[in-house]
């Protein structure tokens, strides 16, 4: 049942910079949006980032969600989540109010989480949560 219209359907794929493809500039979307090659520059979004595993991104990065299985450089910042999968490997600076990392993932960022508790600030070498 639809109680009322979306606008938008972060579910499906808005956009995908593909395998073998790089990509420098500046970078803005609406809807879900894919990295599978190489980014170089800042992304701005209100929506869904993936990094996928063969993904390589050099970036100031702000985006709604970010979920990174490839390689990421930069300061990342998510308004709602940030998900460092097993096979994700993130350099750099981490805003954001829910930070997910996976075992086995490599981390090598400052990080800090905002949440109703309060600040929360952890750096250094990460290799997973429980």
């Amino acid at each position: 049942m639809k109680d009322r219209p979306r606008e938008l359907n972060e579910t499906k794929l808005a956009g995908l910079i593909d395998m073998e493809s790089e990509f420098k500039g500046d970078l803005t979307f609406k809807g879900s949006f894919r990295i599978e090659g190489t980014f170089k520059g800042t992304i701005n979004s209100d929506s869904l980032l993936v990094v996928g595993e063969r993904g390589k991104v050099e970036a100031d990065v702000k985006v709604g969600q970010l979920v990174i299985n490839g390689e990421v450089r930069g300061t990342l910042q998510a308004s709602e989540r940030i998900e460092v999968h097993n096979k994700g490997r993130v350099f750099g600076t981490l805003l954001t109010p829910t930070l997910v990392v996976e075992e086995g993932a490599y981390l090598e960022a400052t990080c800090q989480t905002k949440g109703a508790a309060g600040p929360a600030v952890a750096s250094g070498k990460e290799t997973g949560q429980d």
